[in-house]
């Protein structure tokens, strides 16, 4: 990688804009049922491509449209506005510049896209231009934006859906009721694994050229480096751009973990990893193993590999036998005494539409299912997880400071 010049604030005022809209507040009421909701899209890839057809579905049934798009890689804007275009029948605003759309007033909420290291900084500065936000996991990087994040969206009474869509998803809420109904007995230990064994992150950049790449806006609050088509479409394997497989998988499965249990915040975490297979330039580790510590009484580990794709699994331990939420089932496996489960199933319940969810709670004004307290706390829980591997020390989070630290 390039050497890296360290960032100032004036360097990163200058290349987002973001003094247009600092501290400037713009509170609306809940929307009636004739308002129509619009959005802005910051980062039009291929997540973003699913949320802009999510949307569109809802076009009629949900009273929203797309409005706006913005990327800093002319194709992607360029596809995706043509796209918003015949799906809306109306032209969007497309830019390169995050802040030219968070200074509109036509804009009501935002979805946020971007790569990981855009998510919070970018999320803040739309919370301060009283937008509404659906923000892509892993929701925060580091501790302190999350926490600026959290504070900004409670005082400005802004909706934040976090993209940890299983918050949405009825089998984990159905397995909660389970859990929670004292079948499955004291729950000690939940484990979860998830691999696969192809590059899928190795996207073609030879397409991806320097004139076509708003490079300023790309690295807005990044240390400055030279033009690197790899840092815009494989970010997710370098550090100035991610926290590694905490952040882009884990994410998911600490929150449901905390969905399951009822859970917050760990007291500890602990990791190992390395790169045992991919030596094609990443740095980060394409194995890699954590264990986190829950004051609710269990323990949480999740393991990932991109060298071999056996082995997923999502099993939650309980004295009395063991429970698969995402299958639903349940069975004696590894339980004892009296009380020893048989096989069985836990009744179902509806998944719920997750942007159906955060459009309904803009107009209600109610929290959606993936609170921003709830993203919150899978933030903490990955940069705690992100930090021991990156340290070899074993992450404490104090609840009350609202701190990681080693110990």
């Amino acid at each position: 990688m390039m050497e890296r010049t360290p960032l100032t604030r004036r360097d990163f005022l200058a290349a987002s804009s973001l003094a247009v809209g600092a501290g400037m507040i713009l509170p609306h009421a809940a929307f009636g049922a004739n308002d129509r909701i619009r959005v802005g899209m910051i980062g039009t890839g291929d997540r973003a491509g699913a949320h802009i057809g999510d949307i569109g579905k809802m076009k009629e049934s949900h009273n929203v449209e797309i409005a706006a798009v913005c990327d800093v890689w002319r194709p992607n804007r360029e596809s995706s506005a043509a796209r918003v275009e015949k799906l809306f029948g109306k032209k969007p605003f497309a830019t390169s510049k995050f802040a030219e759309l968070l200074a509109r007033n036509d804009i009501d909420a935002v979805v946020i896209a971007t790569p990981d290291f855009a998510h919070t900084p970018i999320m803040i500065e739309a919370l301060k231009a009283g937008k509404d936000v659906y923000v892509e996991k892993p929701m925060s990087l580091t501790i302190d934006e999350a926490n600026e994040a959290l504070d900004l969206a409670r005082k400005n009474e802004r909706v934040v859906q976090a993209g940890t869509q299983r918050r949405s998803e009825g089998c984990w809420k159905a397995s909660h009721a389970f859990i929670a109904s004292g079948q499955l007995g004291p729950v000690t230990r939940i484990s979860a694994a998830n691999n696969v064994n192809e590059p899928r992150w190795a996207r073609d950049f030879d397409d991806c050229k320097e004139a076509d790449v708003d490079w300023g806006a790309y690295l807005f609050n990044r240390p400055k480096v030279a033009f690197d088509p790899r840092l815009l479409r494989r970010w997710h394997l370098y550090k100035m751009c991610t926290n590694g497989l905490s952040g882009l998988w884990m994410a998911h499965l600490i929150d449901a973990a905390h969905i399951l249990m009822g859970a917050t915040f760990p007291n500890s975490a602990v990791a190992l990893g390395g790169l045992y297979l991919w030596k094609d330039g990443r740095e980060h580790t394409d194995v890699f193993h954590a264990l986190l510590d829950y004051p609710e009484g269990f323990l949480f580990d999740w393991c990932m590999g991109l060298t071999n794709s056996a082995g997923n699994h999502y099993s939650v331990h309980g004295q009395y036998g063991t429970l698969d939420p995402e299958k639903l089932t349940y069975s004696g496996e590894g339980g004892a005494g009296d009380k020893k489960l048989a096989d069985g199933k836990v009744e179902p319940i509806p998944n719920e539409n997750h942007m159906a969810n955060w459009i309904d709670c803009m107009r209600s004004r109610k929290r959606p299912n993936a609170d921003i307290e709830f993203g919150h706390q899978h933030a903490a829980a990955t940069i705690m997880a992100a930090n021991a591997l990156e340290t070899g020390q074993r992450m404490r989070y104090d609840r009350e400071q609202r701190k990681i630290y080693p110990g």
